[in-house]
């Protein structure tokens, strides 16, 4: 058997993984860790600072509690895989299997996963567009695509991993303790 190790201690095959392996402070802490971009930007910029403005922007465009939480979440498979950059990825066989695999299981944990397809859709224009937003300020050279109007102002700064690791928790245990 194949077995990670996790922040907090757990052990578990990803490729079985169940709710019970699901760890909201995993998941800020790795977040927190991970480069975008594969590392190739001009400064440390995280997974989990990514995820955060994209919250954010849901928040600003008045959404439910719900689709900011899955702004938030939307990113959290690569906590337990790691980022891989959209150019890579779609040629990877059977990794787009596992990630939506995984993503289940952390969605179904945090009551995401009944996500209709309209709700799914909001979140994936929300990643891409904060994704226009974060891309001049961090890559040289042309962009390989065009800067969309938000409705908020993304924190782009560098930030210790420290600090956006324990934004993205509070943040998320705020939305989950008003879905109770």
């Amino acid at each position: 058997m194949s077995t990670m190790n996790t922040y907090t201690g757990k052990q578990f095959d990803p490729m079985l993984m169940t709710e019970e392996d699901v760890s909201l402070r995993d998941i800020a802490h790795a977040l927190s860790l991970l480069c975008r971009g594969g590392g190739q930007v001009t400064y440390f910029y995280s997974v989990g600072q990514h995820s955060v403005n994209c919250a954010r922007e849901a928040r600003a465009r008045g959404w439910s509690d719900r689709l900011v939480l899955a702004c938030l979440l939307h990113d959290a498979s690569e906590a337990y895989l790691s980022d891989i950059i959209r150019p890579v990825k779609e040629h990877l066989q059977g990794y787009r299997e596992i990630e939506s695999q995984i993503m289940q299981v952390i969605f179904e944990k945090f009551g995401l996963g009944d996500l209709t397809a309209e709700e799914n859709r909001c979140w994936k224009q929300i990643d891409n567009e904060i994704l226009s937003n974060e891309m001049p300020a961090m890559l040289n050279g042309r962009m390989p695509i065009e800067k969309v109007k938000i409705y908020s102002e993304p924190d782009l700064a560098e930030h210790p991993f420290r600090k956006v690791e324990e934004e993205f928790y509070s943040m998320a245990e705020e939305l989950l303790s008003l879905r109770e």
